[in-house]
């Protein structure tokens, strides 16, 4: 088995330091930092969104494997900025106003993650404003709100109507879910994308981000 793969199945597996020693000695065999991210790490996150969409694995799996893949990509920084390998896009993610649930929302960020987005984590109970001047800020082309209470459901469309008040809404893409949350809402509030599950929500970013 190759190095790259023995560093995927690792990854899978969730062997946190398995990873970090086959990413040192990928590195010292002179493996590109940008195959060793794309075709070992980010390959093997991928595999496991995969799985925990078809419900193959759970969630404790993916935050493992999460991990695992954050000690790989922490090794391969310095090398990914000597050769010039840049994330594929930029997005804003948090639980919006009033909801304090983020365990759907770290999952969407470690397969977000998973598929070479950087991604700026705002945390729990975000106001609108603050998804806007993010997004301003450090040019996001994705806003990602979620919520598990129907009660703050309504802070979604807020979200895009200060978007669209900031002159930006034809830059940036919005995308909601959580629990509550489902397509006819997300078309009648005017967001872009409504998603099921974390695996899912990271596909139609990539998707966005490299249009």
């Amino acid at each position: 088995m190759s190095k790259i793969n023995e560093i995927s199945e690792a990854l899978q597996k969730g062997k946190a330091k398995v990873v970090k020693q086959l990413v040192e000695e990928a590195v010292a065999e002179g493996i590109p930092a940008k195959e060793i991210l794309e075709d070992g790490l980010l390959s093997g996150m991928n595999i496991i969104g995969v799985k925990f969409k078809n419900n193959e694995v759970f969630v404790p799996e993916v935050l493992i494997a999460a991990r695992a893949m954050n000690t790989g990509t922490a090794l391969l920084k310095p090398y990914l900025a000597e050769s010039g390998v840049e994330p594929i896009g930029r997005a804003v993610l948090g639980t919006v106003k009033g909801d304090l649930h983020d365990i759907g929302k770290n999952l969407v960020r470690m397969m977000l993650e998973g598929k070479g987005i950087e991604v700026i984590d705002l945390g729990v109970d975000v106001d609108s404003e603050t998804f806007v001047k993010t997004a301003v800020e450090k040019d996001c082309k994705l806003i990602c709100c979620s919520a598990l209470l129907t009660t703050t459901m309504p802070a979604m469309k807020e979200v895009v109507e200060k978007i669209t008040e900031a002159g930006i809404r034809g830059k940036v893409k919005i995308m909601v879910g959580g629990a509550p949350v489902n397509d006819a809402f997300c078309q009648s509030i005017g967001a872009d994308a409504y998603t099921p599950d974390a695996a899912t929500a990271a596909s139609v970013a990539a998707e966005y981000l490299t249009a």
